[in-house]
This record gives structure tokens, C-alpha cells and sequence, in this order.
């Protein structure tokens, strides 16, 4: 039924149980998981001013690389055919090209995660890939 599903993670908890979630549906379907890590850049404003610090691209890579690690902390992938990757734009664009890109059969994410504003627009990536994303999405709670 599910043979690519994928895992947007900011390693969050939500991001987490999504995962875990993901990993016993590729279990029991033979499936492959792309854990994928979306990182933010912020734009530019016409007026030169950024809507949050930019850090330095080496940062932001490095940062990338930590959030694909805590993810998968303590968690055993080894039965289960995985890949990682990293890629930089709006999450939420960023999930659903991929999905298109990838030809993935379903999304598992998290209802909530750590966005621009914590607080204030939790789970608004998953609300965007869920209405717009062309295959099925699972949210895990």
C-alpha cells in the first residue's frame, strides 16, 4: 500500500512520535522513510530587513545536521530501508514539492512543532501540507 513515506522533523516530540509512527507502517508495508529536515531561511524584505537573524549558512547546515540526529535518537532504524536529507526554503513548500519530487505515498508529521513564532502559529506547516499535499498525510498527536 505505502512503499515511500515521508518525515518532515524539526525533532521536536511531535516530530518524534511521528517518526516512531512512520516506522511501524513501514514495518508492516515494506516501506522506505525519508526523514527530511526543512531548514528556514529567512526572506528579505524590501526595506533590507530581515524577519528574523540570518544565521550563516554554515550554521544553518550544521544546525541541519543536529536536528536529523536528535531525531533519531534512541530510535532503532535498522530494519527499515531510510534515508536523510536536508533541504533550505519554507517548510511547508518544501514538503509538498518533495512529495511531488519523490513520488511519496504518504506524509506522517507531527501536529505541532517549533515554528517562527512558538505559540502563536503551531502547526501551521502540517495544516499547509495537509491541504495541499497530493497523497495521504497522517498527523501524529
Amino acid at each position: 500500500m505505502y512503499k515511500k513515506i515521508l518525515v518532515p522533523t524539526d525533532a521536536s516530540n511531535y516530530s518524534r512520535k511521528a517518526l516512531i509512527t512512520a516506522l511501524e507502517l513501514a514495518r508492516k508495508f515494506n516501506a522506505e522513510i525519508e526523514l527530511l529536515h526543512v531548514m528556514y531561511e529567512p526572506v528579505v524584505s524590501s526595506l533590507g530587513i530581515a524577519d528574523s537573524y540570518i544565521a550563516p549558512f554554515e550554521q544553518i547546515e550544521r544546525n541541519g545536521e543536529l536536528v536529523l540526529k536528535a531525531a533519531l535518537e534512541g530510535i532503532d532504524i535498522g530494519d527499515v530501508t531510510f534515508k536523510k536529507k536536508k533541504i533550505h526554503g519554507n517548510p511547508g513548500q518544501i514538503i509538498i514539492q518533495e512529495v511531488e519530487d519523490e513520488n511519496i505515498d504518504l506524509v506522517v508529521m507531527g501536529s505541532h512543532g517549533y515554528g517562527l513564532v512558538v505559540g502563536s502559529i503551531l502547526g501551521s506547516v502540517s495544516q499547509k501540507v495537509l491541504h495541499g499535499a497530493k497523497c495521504s498525510v497522517l498527523i501524529a498527536k
